[in-house]
């Protein structure tokens, strides 16, 4: 009994990630019941999304779109303030702003935008591989951090990414995983509890 109007945002909405049907329809309503001011800077705001904003082009992660500027350089790859000689490798940008919350890296960032996966076709080729060595030479990087996620196509990636960076000669190194903060033995996965042990330190 929902108007046109109504089912058409609940499926547009529903085509986001982690938001159902029931959380679409309750966002619908909630837009129409409330002021109208919100929904119409909601949609003011997504209808430019695309035109001022873009993957930097360094690095990949989102960027600003500057008017006359031809790089589109994100907030990050701006701050001279970051070692430009410590490079972080993460699969997303969602990725890289879990890390940035932390505030412990003080280098940059390569985005690779997705993992090897072969079950999904995603082989090395599909990968930005020679951007990657390209920058670790022109920026004269000396180490990479693997920030890769601690599951099968994350594994496999940094297994690809030790194998092509090797003859660069750069310090690779791999982001520690265990057992989360307040969290139980008894529910931790063999391979996180394999990756804890691994990555004991001394008390």
């Amino acid at each position: 009994m929902q108007s046109p109007k109504v089912r058409k945002l609940v499926t547009l909405l529903s085509r986001l990630p982690g938001v159902g049907e029931k959380t679409a329809q309750r966002y619908v309503l909630h837009l129409l019941t409330t002021d109208a001011e919100i929904a119409r800077d909601l949609g003011a705001e997504l209808a430019t999304l695309h035109d001022e904003l873009r993957p930097c082009s360094r690095c990949g992660n989102i960027a600003d779109v500057v008017p006359g500027e031809e790089a589109t350089l994100c907030t990050i790859c701006r701050d001279e303030r970051r070692d430009p000689k410590l490079l972080c490798i993460v699969g997303r940008v969602h990725d890289l702003h879990a890390i940035e919350r932390t505030g412990a890296m003080r280098g940059r960032y390569f985005v690779l935008g997705r993992l090897l996966s072969p079950l999904e076709g995603i082989g090395p080729e599909e990968l930005p591989l020679p951007r990657l060595l390209g920058r670790i030479r022109d920026e004269g990087v000396t180490e990479v951090i693997v920030a890769t996620p601690p599951s099968v196509d994350g594994e496999a990636t940094a297994l690809l990414l030790k194998r092509e960076l090797a003859p660069s000669g750069v310090k690779m190194t791999r982001i520690a995983s265990g057992v989360p903060h307040g969290g139980d033995l008894e529910y931790a996965d063999p391979i996180t509890m394999g990756r804890a042990l691994a990555g004991r330190q001394m008390l």
